[in-house]
Parts: structure tokens; sequence; C-alpha cells
């Protein structure tokens, strides 16, 4: 598996460390980071964290903009200038900072959450709170998706205007 998928709750120990799920220490092994990339979420009260996937995704994202353009600019600084790198122990235990612990509102436990190409750190009530509402979004938006899909495979009956 190159991806990061499902999500795992964890428990900071006294000093401050937390283990990586297993799954996600096999998936940076393999893209070859040495580390954890982190950076405040631009979207939620989460961190982003990952490896090499993560960066290409950041510079797909900057490329877009042309150099020394204000939208590169403000990009780059949030995405490139909030970022840390945590260093994995031999034990696969990052020390989360600060600043980390901030940005997503951890205190005691962190729940960390697959997205593919990435994955995030939540604070665990955040977490279910937003996965509650993720989840009424996807129903409502599969509701929609489903109604225009008949409209569209239902013919418009004769003399109807569209």
């Amino acid at each position: 598996m190159d991806r990061f998928v499902s999500n795992f709750t964890n428990r900071l120990d006294a000093k401050g460390r937390v283990s990586i799920p297993a799954s996600f220490r096999a998936v940076l092994a393999r893209d070859g980071f040495e580390g954890v990339y982190a950076h405040p979420s631009l979207s939620m009260e989460a961190v982003d964290c990952g490896g090499h996937a993560l960066l290409r995704e950041i510079d797909a994202l900057l490329e877009r903009y042309p150099s020394y353009s204000e939208e590169r600019d403000v990009y780059s600084t949030a995405l490139l200038g909030t970022s840390e790198i945590l260093k994995v122990d031999p034990e696969g235990r990052v020390i989360l900072t600060e600043s980390v612990k901030a940005a997503a509102g951890i205190s005691g436990e962190l729940t960390f959450v697959g997205q593919g190409y990435k994955f995030q750190i939540w604070e665990p009530g955040r977490f279910r709170a937003h996965l509650d509402e993720a989840k009424s979004r996807v129903r409502d938006l599969r509701k929609l998706l489903g109604a225009r899909a008949q409209g569209a495979a239902t013919p418009s009956p004769p003399g109807a205007r569209e």
C-alpha cells in the first residue's frame, strides 16, 4: 500500500512523543522520506503530514502560479513557511512541537487520519465532529449527483422547455 488510509487514535507520552501508526510508517518508508513533513492545514484545525508525495502536491500547486506572484507567495508562506520536519525515532515515534499541537488543538490524545497522499493529525473530538459533517455532506452530494444523473438519463417530456 502506498497510500495513507484509515484512522488511529494514540496518546502522547510523558515526553510529548506519539507513535505513528505502523501502516503510516510503512508508507513513509516506501516514499523514502526521512521524518514527517508537517504544516498546519489550510482549511481545518488539523495538521497535514506526509513525505515526498505531499511535497510533490505542494510543488504542483505552487507551479500553477508565476514566480513572484502574490498567489504563489501566499501559498508558499502558508505551506512551506509554516512547515516542520518531525524526526522519527527508532521506535516510530515523533515529538510533536508546540506549534503542531497548537495548530490542531492537541493536548493528550490525537487522531491520525489517512487521506491518500497525506495524513492529518487531529484532536480526537474535533475529528469526530469533522467526520460526522463529512459523512453528512457526502450523503447530500450523492443525492445531488444521483438527481443530476437521473435527470440526464430521463428524457424531457415532449414540449418541455429546458
